[in-house]
């Protein structure tokens, strides 16, 4: 909170991890000057860090910066990597110069955040199921049987794939893997088919075994 250039006008993005579910929760937002919102946020305790956005030339007007964040915001619904605690931002009627200067402020901001060490924006990479032979690999387990492949965003089970239903013993050594699995069957990404769930879209995950099985939905 030092930083002088946390006395302009920006965006931020706080990033952390919903306590319930412990999905990835963000919020985004701009201000004026961005130390005395940030301060603001305090009470919001699920961050964990945040990644800020200013014009070193000071040139950002509160207009400007509501754009940026709305515009960051539809995109981060879009890509939906993340919860969100707002769903939208009341936007700025730019004048078509400044807001084609914005965009090109939005692509930095794009270019920047996953040196930042944040996905936010990345859209996930499709795959392709026809892919080149070895590419798609092969499970088969208790019963349950799953296909996916390796993408520059981690590892996407497809859809169709199972699961074992039940969790085994050996799985309570990994406490965040069975709270994001139990949030997979709650979204309804995994659906109890009665002997298997159906596969799903799990990056950098691996699936827990059981006896009866689940299918991906999506």
């Amino acid at each position: 909170m030092a930083r002088e250039e946390l006395d302009k006008a920006g965006i931020y993005i706080l990033v952390g991890s919903d306590p319930v579910t412990n999905a990835p929760l963000a919020y985004i937002g701009e201000a004026e000057v961005i130390r005395d919102r940030l301060k603001q946020h305090k009470a919001k305790e699920f961050w964990v860090s945040a990644i800020v956005f200013v014009s070193k030339d000071e040139n950002l007007t509160k207009a400007h910066v509501r754009y940026l964040e709305s515009r960051v915001l539809e995109e981060a619904s879009t890509v939906n990597r993340f919860k969100l605690e707002q769903n939208q931002a009341g936007g700025s009627r730019l004048p078509e110069s400044d807001r084609q200067d914005m965009e090109v402020f939005l692509d930095r901001i794009r270019q920047l955040l996953p040196v930042l060490g944040s996905d936010i924006l990345a859209p996930i990479a499709q795959t392709d199921v026809k892919g080149p032979p070895g590419g798609v690999l092969l499970c088969r387990m208790k019963g349950a049987e799953a296909r996916g492949q390796r993408t520059a965003n981690g590892f996407v089970v497809f859809k169709g794939s199972s699961a074992v239903l039940e969790d085994r013993r050996s799985a309570e050594n990994y406490p965040n893997v069975l709270t994001q699995r139990k949030q997979l069957i709650a979204d309804g990404t995994l659906v109890d088919k009665g002997s298997c769930i159906n596969n799903f879209r799990y990056n950098g995950g691996t699936i827990t075994e059981c006896v009866r099985t689940v299918s991906v939905a999506v």
